[in-house]
């Protein structure tokens, strides 16, 4: 079992989509099922309906996942694991305040030393901790020994015994740690494969440790993927600039692997990747790289899907929207320069005359299949000269002054002359 595990106290950014889909892309190779736990243990930051946002953009990737859970829902496993650890006194309750923790803290920052809890309530005896009418916290006891994290991307990672502290469970209000819960969690759902952001790498030994407490032994592999800076750009906000899914994803796996380098898809991603050519380096977002990599999808869209997109479902609209692809990166660009060829066209005083005279013969015109034919009737049935009939062409055709292979345009606007000068 695989899982992908965000927080819906935000909107999807590229961090969390690029987690998600290798989480997704490794349960494919592995044959084993793939689940969505929202994090949202802090209720007072939970945005309403986020978690929905979430799965609707799973779901436009072609991430397919088997369940979804909240991890509010196993409140009261998370409670029985934390008095399990209390009764068998592998954790204990502590007393300590917040203001005495932030002054031990105060005190180790002010000697230039790591911060690390000392323990003052783990040996209390057990009258004073019945009778102790104070709000307490849950603290697992501290680990004796070292830790070595195998990692697929990282290699092994190792966690000194000096680094370990009895660290909090259950909060005093009862509700518990996201570590712990974490760490319960993976046990409950039987977790396999553990692929996330590398700045969780080091909760990793706390949750193998909370685990080995419990006495779940299942071994569980970790890949921890190097960070993206600059990443809280929002994917929804990327998808309503125009940026394609799959260039997003293109995007995302080339700058990790460089097995993939030029354009392909989530099946190519599930058949060939590997963590074994994964970059360890951290990834600056880069919008330019990606929109020279959404240029690429678009121009190799079948003409009647990029129809589709721009809202027909014809395939000479998308043959004629390829025309301007070159000059354009995203799907919302191209829409800027396709929905002007039906809409009315202005022209400037000085060739209004003129303009609507072409536009009459136009109407007027029998149908001629070659451009040449066309051009050459409008210009024995006008008073123009060449150049000034190809300049009101541009703007009848396109719906700005932009210079355009206009026998290529008329091939796939010839169908549609009466639409675009009504």
């Amino acid at each position: 079992m695989l899982r992908f595990a965000p927080s819906p106290t935000h909107d999807m950014d590229l961090r969390d989509l690029r987690i998600a889909l290798l989480n997704y892309v490794v349960s494919q190779q592995k044959g084993e099922d793939f689940i969505v736990r929202f994090n949202d243990l802090d209720k007072d930051k939970v945005v309403e309906e986020k978690d929905k946002d979430f799965l609707g953009i799973l779901d436009l990737f072609n991430v397919r996942y088997t369940q979804v859970i909240h991890q509010s829902e196993n409140f009261r496993f998370h409670s029985a694991m934390a008095l399990q650890l209390l009764h068998e006194k592998k954790a204990f309750s502590c007393f300590c305040s917040d203001e005495w923790l932030t002054k031990k803290m105060d005190e180790a920052k002010s000697a230039k030393i790591s911060y690390k809890y000392d323990d003052a309530c783990a040996s209390l005896p057990a009258e004073l901790v019945i009778d102790n009418l104070n709000p307490f916290s849950v603290r697992i006891h501290k680990s004796n020994h070292d830790v070595i994290v195998k990692d697929l991307i990282q290699g092994d990672v190792a966690f000194s015994v000096d680094e370990q502290e009895s660290f909090i469970i259950m909060n005093r209000d009862k509700t518990p740690t996201e570590i712990f819960a974490t760490a319960v969690d993976d046990m409950l759902n039987d977790i396999s494969y553990v692929i996330q952001d590398e700045e969780f790498i080091e909760d990793v030994p706390k949750q193998e440790y909370v685990r080995k407490s419990l006495q779940y032994d299942k071994k569980i592999e970790y890949a921890h993927v190097p960070p993206i800076l600059d990443a809280n750009v929002s994917v929804i906000k990327l998808l309503e600039e125009g940026f394609l899914p799959e260039a997003i994803l293109n995007y995302l796996v080339s700058n990790l692997n460089e097995d993939f380098s030029e354009t392909f898809s989530i099946e190519d991603l599930i058949k060939r990747f590997s963590f074994k050519n994964c970059s360890l380096s951290s990834l600056s977002f880069d919008k330019k790289q990606l929109a020279k990599i959404n240029q690429k999808y678009l121009m190799q869209l079948d003409p009647k899907e990029l129809s589709r997109y721009l809202g027909f479902a014809d395939e000479e609209i998308g043959l004629l929207a390829k025309v301007f692809i070159a000059n354009v990166h995203t799907m919302k660009e191209l829409r800027a320069k396709v929905e002007p060829i039906f809409e009315k066209k202005t022209f400037a005083d000085e060739i209004s005359k003129e303009a609507n005279e072409v536009i009459l013969s136009i109407k007027n015109a029998p149908y001629f299949d070659s451009y040449e034919d066309f051009k050459t009737f409008l210009l024995n049935n006008n008073s123009v000269d060449e150049s000034l009939l190809e300049e009101i062409l541009q703007i009848t055709f396109t719906g700005s002054k932009q210079v355009v292979n206009l026998s290529e345009v008329y091939k796939y606007l010839k169908n549609y002359l009466g639409e675009i000068i009504k």
